[in-house]
């Protein structure tokens, strides 16, 4: 018998009853089925011992429940002769809770509730309390805010905070420019998406006469207005980032600051921290300096604007006059950036995401999110000064926050390179050890196959998720050996604290140690804890606004690619990004048969595998399961 090892891990639920023990920093998960998990539930922090298992599958039991991880659930209240019971909305909290008369507040059947959870009856569901009818079940306001409460958003800011934001004096004075280096006679431009209200980064460019590029990423100077330990600063470690949904903005600061004073307009002085590099035509920096500064932006541009001149639209080039040689010379700098990033192995991962909007009369329009060669040029400046700044504070050996992103865990390596074999895809393993050089190459390998977007995406889940560290171990995915969110301080708390970190240093200030060394781990832990809780927020509503979507389209034909293979079916992904699930009992034929290693479904005669082609027909929407229901042609 195998020797068995005693762990100690939180438990991630899954809606059919069993659980995976999450033991982290890259260690392999468990599984563990129903009947092992005792009275134990999703997040909850449990004592588990291994067992034999059968199959590849490593598993374990609960031997303790440590810590219970959900005290409080949204979910849909039905009533029933003992009383009530609440279905979670988080499907991975499998288990009703029961609520006993007296203590449901009144609801009825069908009421969108939060869900206090009481005690832990022995082989009996969880007993509770409602705290709060939010509304009925399938109205559209109260399922988006059913998903924010759930994740602990908190759309207003408390009193003290507001009350904080509104002291600051909305005009700068002289006083204010003291340290600064002067680029408001510099041609500088911020290039966002139509509908952003914040604008954090502005770019400007010319070519020197030795044939290299001057370029500056100029950023709010947040931390001029959010001090350590403020009113404001305490909101923004707690809410460590902002949050978008589609027709909605959860912002880390408040209004004041995130869409007035901090961010950078249009023809309005504001202050900024600058990165001015020198970048040569290889794509090298050979000079740099990161400084205090104060700019006044030339133009507000689209993506779509500077993209349109970038195609030769003749009416923006002519609209634009003044700002063309810089747009020119934007797109020539990128072009370098991303031919050097591509020879050092960076994996450019093409992960189909949607682009989610609302039209004027209230219309849901869902379509593939641009990825042209605006974004690009955003993408790689930004890119160029987070790899800069972070290599300039770590040869100083200060207190910091890096952005790491470690290589993927030897078992999900596994599993993804079984994936490729069932695929057919050819690739060269090392023995030990993978190079983003790797990655990349197997991308380059698979372009031209139907599931090139399905390898992406696999091979996303594969990796190690990037988190927030003061401890710089690199990343994977950008092949770098440093790295950091230098860029965006209105909207994530990382990019605010370094900048503090680094104005303090250049004032010549000596304790940085004392001042940072224990709160770059708090801020670390915090910040990457939130952006996955904003990440998981974001998909929810997203994946809400797509079953609104596609409720819209029930009856007609679409072609799509298998993205999920399952025992009990198979998940298409139409080109929109909406994914719907073929259920087994739909789909005709002798029976078929799950192959979990090959991620196949066949009955001998037709397989069904990741990536393959297929035509659909939307059979209808489940609002319940948040899932759309389709059926093969």
């Amino acid at each position: 018998m195998a020797k068995t090892e005693i762990l100690e891990g939180v438990l991630s639920g899954n809606e059919r009853g069993y659980a995976f023990l999450i033991l982290g920093d890259g260690k392999e998960d468990y599984f563990i089925p129903h009947h092992d998990l005792k009275d134990a539930m999703h997040g909850d922090r449990v004592l588990a011992q291994t067992t034999d298992g059968s199959g590849e599958r490593t598993t374990a039991r609960v031997l303790k429940v440590l810590e219970r991880g959900i005290k409080e659930l949204v979910g849909t209240y039905f009533t029933c002769k003992s009383g009530g019971f609440v279905v979670p909305d988080q499907r991975k909290y499998y288990s009703d809770v029961f609520i006993p008369f007296g203590k449901g507040l009144r609801a009825k059947s069908g009421d969108k509730v939060v869900c206090k959870i009481l005690s832990y009856p022995k082989r009996k569901s969880p007993e509770g309390i409602i705290t709060e009818i939010v509304g009925r079940q399938f109205d559209k306001k109260t399922e988006i805010k059913c998903i924010l409460r759930s994740h602990n958003l908190i759309e207003k800011f408390p009193k003290e905070v507001i009350e904080e934001s509104r002291k600051f004096d909305g005009e700068l004075s002289k006083k204010d420019f003291i340290g600064r280096e002067d680029f408001r006679s510099q041609t500088t431009v911020t290039i966002d998406g139509e509908d952003a209200r914040d604008f954090d980064d502005a770019i400007s460019i010319q070519k020197l006469k030795n044939g290299n590029y001057l370029l500056g990423v100029h950023i709010a100077d947040v931390s001029h207005y959010v001090k350590a330990g403020g009113e404001i600063d305490k909101q923004a470690f707690e809410r460590a980032t902002s949050v978008y949904f589609p027709e909605q903005v959860i912002p880390m600061l408040p209004e004041r600051l995130c869409n007035d004073l901090c961010s950078l307009k249009e023809g309005v002085d504001r202050l900024t921290l600058s990165c001015v590099m020198q970048v040569n035509k290889k794509g090298q920096v050979c000079d740099y300096k990161i400084t205090p500064s104060v700019i006044k932006s030339s133009a507000r541009l689209t993506y779509t604007t500077v993209q349109k001149i970038i195609d030769g639209d003749k009416k923006l080039i002519k609209k634009y006059e003044s700002l063309i040689k810089n747009i020119y010379l934007m797109n020539e700098l990128a072009d370098i950036l991303i031919e050097k990033r591509d020879e050092e192995g960076s994996v450019d991962l093409d992960v189909k995401e949607s682009a989610i909007s609302v039209g004027k009369n209230g219309e849901i329009i869902v379509q593939p999110a641009p990825r042209d060669k605006a974004h690009r040029i955003i993408e790689e400046f930004m890119i160029l000064a987070n790899v800069t700044v972070a290599e300039y504070m770590f040869y100083l050996e200060k207190p910091f926050v890096y952005r790491v992103h470690e290589s993927p865990a030897p078992d999900r390596l596994e599993n993804f390179y079984t994936f490729l074999k069932g695929l057919g895809v050819n690739f060269k393993r090392k023995k030990d050890e993978v190079f983003p050089k790797d990655f990349q190459t197997i991308l380059k390998n698979a372009e031209d196959t139907p599931a090139y977007t399905l390898i992406n995406r696999v091979m996303l889940r594969s990796m190690q998720k990037a988190k927030y560290s003061p401890v710089d171990v690199g990343h994977f995915g950008l092949s770098k050996e440093h790295y950091c969110h230098f860029t965006s301080p209105i909207r994530r708390y990382p990019d605010l604290v370094i900048h503090r970190i680094i104005k303090d240093f250049l004032r010549g200030e000596q304790n940085l140690e004392e001042k940072y060394g224990e709160f770059v781990f708090l801020a670390s832990n915090q910040s990457s804890e939130k952006e996955k809780n904003a990440i998981d927020a974001e998909r929810a509503v997203d994946d809400y606004y797509k079953l609104l979507y596609i409720s819209g389209y029930v009856g007609e034909e679409f072609d799509g690619i298998i993205s999920g293979v399952t025992g009990f079916g198979i998940f298409v992904e139409l080109s929109s990004g909406v994914e719907g699930l073929v259920k087994i009992e739909t789909i005709k034929g002798k029976r078929y048969t799950y192959d979990q290693n090959n991620y196949l479904l066949s009955n001998g005669k037709t397989t069904f595998r990741l990536g393959q082609k297929v035509r659909i027909k939307v059979a209808g929407v489940n609002y319940g399961d948040r899932r759309a229901e389709f059926v093969l042609l």
